[in-house]
């Protein structure tokens, strides 16, 4: 956020939009811009503890979908202008429909393994032998490994930007045209770094060893594996394929738009990370609405019953 405001202060004084520009105007722009990034992330957090949905997320929600009218009324005077090709527009919005739909099946795609239950007694009770599933996602890294390859790829533009515009070296022009969304730098960091962050993260929020000795203690076991090592080697190699395909799966969704983009010129301003944020944070608040809905009835029933033993 730092590195960011001070660009952003040597732009604004290169292109003289403030006058009498000094030190002191470098240092409040620099401590509004961080302050800002700072008070935002509080309140995401303040959003999670108290609200519903990601709070980082919605605040990226809620950002890309303020721009989506602009862009629209932009999109529709080139169109009345003829500057854009109709046919180009109508495949790019089918493409966008595509994708919705991909990322809808997708992430609410799960891999399910049975879980068996053998038969047990306690004391005087005899329990039948049980089976369950465990579910995995498809996308356990959800929206971060995008979110997070966007904001490093930004950062070495960030810092080409400042040094193009107090240098002014014509191959930092270059550099950043190809590391700008749809060039080639762009779409081979942006593919490597979602690949990474996606397996990063999902064996941070997920592991396998703590889930096999659960399983173990409960009494669970998969069928043809011997609970222990070699269930954690089982559910690790079943998330390792399924981070795989997640991974693509983003890659897909956040590069094609892209690249359609950049290639038939068509200037719409919402790429596919933007679509997946918006497509995966709705489904998420809804979810997160049913559950409370579901909550409270069960809440209200349990009152009820309470009142009528009274």
């Amino acid at each position: 956020a730092t590195i960011q405001a001070i660009t952003m202060t040597g732009f604004i004084a290169k292109v003289s939009i403030l006058n009498n520009f000094n030190i002191l105007t470098h240092i409040t722009i620099i401590i509004t811009l961080v302050s800002g990034t700072m008070f935002l992330m509080w309140l995401g957090e303040q959003i999670n503890e108290k609200g519903i949905g990601n709070g980082i997320s919605l605040i990226i929600f809620t950002s890309i979908i303020s721009n989506i009218p602009r862009s629209i009324a932009s999109t529709m005077e080139k169109l009345r202008q003829g500057e854009i090709n109709i046919g180009l527009m109508f495949i790019f919005i089918l493409m966008l429909i595509l994708i919705t739909i991909l990322i809808i099946i997708t992430e609410r795609g799960q891999k399910q393994i049975l879980i068996n239950y053998p038969k047990k007694q306690q004391g005087k009770r005899i329990y039948a032998a049980q089976s369950n599933y465990l579910p995995f996602k498809i996308n356990m890294a959800s929206v971060i490994p995008p979110i997070f390859a966007s904001s490093i790829i930004l950062f070495p533009i960030t810092i080409l930007k400042w040094m193009n515009n107090n240098f002014e070296l014509n191959f930092i022009d270059t550099i950043i045209q190809l590391l700008a969304p749809g060039g080639i730098l762009y779409i081979l960091f942006f593919g490597i770094l979602v690949i990474f962050f996606s397996f990063f993260y999902t064996k941070l929020v997920f592991d396998p060893k703590d889930t096999a000795e659960n399983l173990k203690k409960s009494g669970g076991f998969i069928s043809g594996i011997r609970p222990g090592e070699q269930t954690k080697n089982h559910i690790n190699k079943i998330i390792n394929n399924l981070t795989y395909i997640g991974a693509t799966y983003l890659c897909i969704v956040c590069i094609v738009p892209e690249i359609f983009v950049f290639f038939a010129n068509v200037p719409f301003y919402f790429g596919g990370t933007s679509l997946l944020i918006v497509v995966v944070v709705i489904m998420d608040f809804i979810t997160q609405i049913q559950s409370r809905l579901i909550s409270q009835r069960y809440d209200s029933l349990i009152k009820k019953h309470k009142y009528k033993t009274h």
